[in-house]
Protein backbone atom coordinates (compact mmCIF):
# COMPACT_ATOMS: atom_id res chain seq x y z
CA UNK A 1 0.00 0.00 0.00
CA UNK A 2 1.24 3.42 -0.57
CA UNK A 3 0.02 6.87 0.15
CA UNK A 4 0.52 9.11 -2.82
CA UNK A 5 3.08 11.48 -1.31
CA UNK A 6 6.15 10.70 -3.85
CA UNK A 7 9.82 10.65 -2.12
CA UNK A 8 11.75 11.02 -5.17
CA UNK A 9 12.41 11.71 -9.11
CA UNK A 10 13.52 8.75 -10.05
CA UNK A 11 15.88 8.09 -13.54
CA UNK A 12 15.40 5.04 -16.02
CA UNK A 13 18.89 3.58 -16.28
CA UNK A 14 17.76 0.23 -18.58
CA UNK A 15 14.78 -0.70 -19.88
CA UNK A 16 15.17 -4.27 -21.41
CA UNK A 17 12.13 -5.52 -23.36
CA UNK A 18 11.81 -9.28 -23.88
CA UNK A 19 9.10 -10.37 -25.28
CA UNK A 20 6.09 -9.07 -23.96
CA UNK A 21 7.42 -8.45 -20.60
CA UNK A 22 10.94 -6.64 -19.63
CA UNK A 23 13.02 -5.54 -16.47
CA UNK A 24 12.89 -1.81 -15.64
CA UNK A 25 16.49 -0.42 -13.93
CA UNK A 26 15.78 2.52 -12.18
CA UNK A 27 18.35 5.12 -10.28
CA UNK A 28 16.50 5.59 -6.84
CA UNK A 29 19.02 6.42 -3.72
CA UNK A 30 16.26 7.12 -1.41
CA UNK A 31 13.67 4.37 -2.71
CA UNK A 32 16.58 1.61 -2.15
CA UNK A 33 18.26 2.89 0.94
CA UNK A 34 15.94 0.96 3.27
CA UNK A 35 14.66 -1.59 0.23
CA UNK A 36 15.04 -5.42 0.00
CA UNK A 37 14.51 -8.24 -2.34
CA UNK A 38 10.84 -8.39 -2.94
CA UNK A 39 10.09 -4.78 -1.47
CA UNK A 40 7.43 -3.18 -3.21
CA UNK A 41 8.22 0.41 -4.84
CA UNK A 42 5.30 2.31 -6.97
CA UNK A 43 6.73 3.56 -10.27
CA UNK A 44 4.90 6.54 -11.57
CA UNK A 45 1.63 5.17 -9.84
CA UNK A 46 2.66 0.89 -10.89
CA UNK A 47 3.25 -1.17 -7.95
CA UNK A 48 6.73 -3.10 -8.92
CA UNK A 49 8.57 -5.70 -6.82
CA UNK A 50 12.75 -5.05 -6.37
CA UNK A 51 14.22 -8.17 -7.88
CA UNK A 52 18.05 -6.94 -7.84
CA UNK A 53 19.25 -3.94 -6.60
CA UNK A 54 23.06 -2.01 -6.02
CA UNK A 55 23.61 1.57 -4.05
CA UNK A 56 21.89 3.15 -5.53
CA UNK A 57 19.64 1.67 -8.30
CA UNK A 58 17.02 -1.15 -8.74
CA UNK A 59 15.59 -3.30 -11.03
CA UNK A 60 12.02 -4.98 -11.26
CA UNK A 61 10.11 -7.35 -13.59
CA UNK A 62 7.33 -5.92 -15.51
CA UNK A 63 4.79 -8.14 -17.03
CA UNK A 64 2.51 -7.65 -19.83
CA UNK A 65 -0.59 -6.73 -18.43
CA UNK A 66 1.76 -3.81 -16.41
CA UNK A 67 3.42 -2.58 -19.94
CA UNK A 68 -0.37 -2.89 -21.71
CA UNK A 69 -2.23 -0.65 -18.93
CA UNK A 70 0.21 1.77 -18.54
CA UNK A 71 2.52 3.89 -19.61
CA UNK A 72 5.64 2.24 -18.24
CA UNK A 73 5.88 0.13 -21.86
CA UNK A 74 7.20 4.28 -23.32
CA UNK A 75 9.32 4.82 -20.49
CA UNK A 76 13.12 5.83 -22.10
CA UNK A 77 16.56 5.74 -20.78
CA UNK A 78 17.29 9.07 -18.85
CA UNK A 79 13.53 9.80 -18.59
CA UNK A 80 12.22 10.65 -14.46
CA UNK A 81 9.52 8.73 -12.58
CA UNK A 82 7.90 9.21 -9.62
CA UNK A 83 8.80 6.95 -6.81
CA UNK A 84 7.72 5.84 -3.37
CA UNK A 85 8.07 3.41 -1.23
CA UNK A 86 5.44 1.17 0.33
CA UNK A 87 3.94 2.78 3.62
CA UNK A 88 5.19 1.45 6.81
CA UNK A 89 3.15 0.78 9.91
CA UNK A 90 2.56 4.04 11.85
CA UNK A 91 2.99 6.40 9.01
CA UNK A 92 1.28 9.34 8.31
CA UNK A 93 -1.20 8.63 5.32
CA UNK A 94 -0.79 12.32 4.22
CA UNK A 95 -2.39 11.61 0.81
CA UNK A 96 -5.13 8.30 0.39
CA UNK A 97 -4.76 4.86 -0.19
CA UNK A 98 -3.32 4.20 -2.87
CA UNK A 99 -2.86 0.40 -4.33
CA UNK A 100 -0.40 0.62 -6.99
CA UNK A 101 -3.17 -1.56 -8.96
CA UNK A 102 -4.01 1.32 -12.02
CA UNK A 103 -6.67 1.19 -13.51
CA UNK A 104 -5.43 2.51 -17.36
CA UNK A 105 -3.89 5.41 -18.44
CA UNK A 106 -5.36 9.13 -19.35
CA UNK A 107 -4.61 12.01 -21.20
CA UNK A 108 -3.34 15.07 -20.77
CA UNK A 109 -5.92 16.92 -22.47
CA UNK A 110 -5.28 20.94 -21.47
CA UNK A 111 -3.17 23.23 -18.73
CA UNK A 112 -3.94 26.58 -17.34
CA UNK A 113 -1.55 28.64 -15.80
CA UNK A 114 -1.94 30.35 -12.75
CA UNK A 115 0.82 32.66 -10.87
CA UNK A 116 1.29 29.86 -8.47
CA UNK A 117 -0.28 26.89 -9.73
CA UNK A 118 -1.75 25.00 -12.52
CA UNK A 119 -4.74 23.31 -13.58
CA UNK A 120 -4.57 19.82 -15.79
CA UNK A 121 -7.65 18.70 -17.44
CA UNK A 122 -7.75 14.68 -18.31
CA UNK A 123 -9.01 12.81 -20.58
CA UNK A 124 -11.62 10.23 -18.70
CA UNK A 125 -13.05 6.75 -20.04
CA UNK A 126 -16.66 5.44 -19.67
CA UNK A 127 -15.93 2.94 -17.38
CA UNK A 128 -13.73 4.92 -15.12
CA UNK A 129 -15.75 8.67 -15.12
CA UNK A 130 -18.50 6.78 -12.45
CA UNK A 131 -15.57 6.84 -9.94
CA UNK A 132 -14.29 10.25 -10.19
CA UNK A 133 -16.01 12.81 -8.22
CA UNK A 134 -15.23 16.84 -7.77
CA UNK A 135 -13.64 16.76 -4.54
CA UNK A 136 -12.75 12.87 -4.52
CA UNK A 137 -9.37 11.30 -4.97
CA UNK A 138 -7.28 10.04 -7.81
CA UNK A 139 -3.80 9.07 -7.92
CA UNK A 140 -2.54 10.20 -11.27
CA UNK A 141 1.19 8.49 -11.80
CA UNK A 142 0.94 7.61 -8.35
CA UNK A 143 0.73 11.47 -6.85
CA UNK A 144 -2.36 11.70 -4.86
CA UNK A 145 -4.75 14.35 -5.76
CA UNK A 146 -7.88 15.97 -4.81
CA UNK A 147 -10.28 15.72 -8.54
CA UNK A 148 -10.94 19.96 -8.29
CA UNK A 149 -13.60 19.31 -11.22
CA UNK A 150 -14.84 16.51 -13.07
CA UNK A 151 -17.39 16.20 -16.71
CA UNK A 152 -18.66 13.23 -18.20
CA UNK A 153 -15.18 12.65 -20.04
CA UNK A 154 -12.53 14.73 -18.40
CA UNK A 155 -11.76 15.36 -14.68
CA UNK A 156 -9.27 18.01 -13.68
CA UNK A 157 -6.56 18.66 -10.58
CA UNK A 158 -5.20 21.64 -9.33
CA UNK A 159 -1.50 21.51 -8.51
CA UNK A 160 0.54 23.32 -6.00
CA UNK A 161 4.14 24.65 -6.77
CA UNK A 162 5.59 22.03 -4.58
CA UNK A 163 3.66 19.09 -6.58
CA UNK A 164 4.97 21.21 -9.68
CA UNK A 165 8.04 20.57 -8.97
CA UNK A 166 8.58 17.33 -6.53
CA UNK A 167 6.48 15.07 -9.13
CA UNK A 168 7.01 14.37 -13.23
CA UNK A 169 3.03 16.22 -13.22
CA UNK A 170 5.09 19.85 -13.70
CA UNK A 171 6.65 18.42 -16.35
CA UNK A 172 3.45 17.25 -18.39
CA UNK A 173 2.53 18.92 -22.26
CA UNK A 174 -0.67 18.11 -23.84
CA UNK A 175 -0.97 14.85 -25.14
CA UNK A 176 1.56 13.28 -22.80
CA UNK A 177 -0.54 10.13 -21.16
CA UNK A 178 -0.53 9.20 -17.35
CA UNK A 179 -1.34 6.28 -15.12
CA UNK A 180 -4.53 6.94 -12.74
CA UNK A 181 -5.95 5.16 -10.18
CA UNK A 182 -9.33 5.93 -8.85
CA UNK A 183 -10.34 5.78 -5.16
CA UNK A 184 -10.70 2.30 -3.57
CA UNK A 185 -13.40 3.21 -1.87
CA UNK A 186 -15.53 3.95 -5.28
CA UNK A 187 -14.05 1.38 -7.05
CA UNK A 188 -15.74 -1.32 -3.84
CA UNK A 189 -18.71 1.02 -4.13
CA UNK A 190 -19.69 0.30 -7.45
CA UNK A 191 -18.85 -3.35 -7.08
CA UNK A 192 -21.69 -3.51 -4.36
CA UNK A 193 -24.14 -1.81 -6.19
CA UNK A 194 -23.32 -4.05 -9.23
CA UNK A 195 -24.35 -7.14 -7.41
CA UNK A 196 -27.31 -5.63 -5.83
CA UNK A 197 -28.41 -4.86 -8.79
CA UNK A 198 -28.19 -8.01 -10.49
CA UNK A 199 -29.86 -9.60 -7.42
CA UNK A 200 -33.15 -7.23 -7.96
Amino acid sequence: MFTGIIEELGEVLAWERSGDSGRLTLRAPLAVSDATHGDSISVDGVCLTVVDQGPDWFTADVMAVSIAMSTLGDLRVGQQVDLERAAALGDRLGGHIVQGHIDGTSTLLSREEGDAWRVLRFSLDPEHAPLVVRKGSIAVNGVSLTVSDAGDDWFEVSLIPETLTATVLGTLEPGDRVNIETDILARQVQRMLQFQGEKS
